[in-house]
């Protein structure tokens, strides 16, 4: 992966990415979508993490997140491994998920491909993070992830998806805990 996409400076915000492998639409269902919902709100209770911005799609996330108390990349870490573990096992107690029994040997597929990993994979290696260099470019990246799905065709306007950040900076209160820049 290019440097330029990596995490450099620990104590700068970033514009962040990760993808569901194969581009799967996991996130088409609550289920899944609250589990990251819990994941952030736990992250930032227990870890440190500061979200300014977030969107979950049907098969990938954005976030503009930063850390003053620990390593960002730790926590992306640690966040992508738990809701990897928790989404696959909901998958597999699920009996009214039909998709199942296709998406569960592409994850398991897609971790065999990794020889660090020997269990599924849910995530694409490497997510995509790049540095917060000036406030246009902080209020190019907080306009995108709020307009994403609109551009989806999810919503009309950004404030009505309950799977971001955007009704935040509306004066609404929204699922994750977020800082309003």
């Amino acid at each position: 992966m290019s440097e330029a996409y990596k995490i450099q400076d620990k104590l700068k915000l970033y514009f962040v990415t990760t993808t569901v492998v194969e581009w799967i639409d996991i996130f088409d269902k609550k289920v899944y979508k609250d589990i990251i919902v819990d994941s952030l709100n736990y992250c930032i209770e227990k870890k440190g993490l500061e979200v300014y911005s977030w969107v979950i799609m049907s098969n990938h996330i954005h976030l503009i997140i930063g850390s003053e108390q620990n390593n960002l990349s730790d926590i992306i870490r640690d966040f992508k491994r738990f809701t990897s573990i928790k989404i696959i096992q909901q998958l597999k107690n699920s009996t009214q998920d039909n998709r199942r029994e296709w998406i569960l040997p592409i994850l398991r597929n897609n971790g065999l491909k990794n020889p660090a990993n020997s269990n599924n994979q849910m995530w694409q290696q490497p997510y995509f993070a790049k540095e917060i260099f000036t406030m246009d470019f902080l209020f190019q990246k907080l306009n995108y992830i709020h307009m994403n799905p609109v551009r989806a065709g999810i919503v009309h306007e950004p404030k009505h998806y309950k799977y971001s950040s955007a009704g935040d900076y509306c004066g609404n209160k929204g699922l994750v805990e977020v800082k309003i820049i």
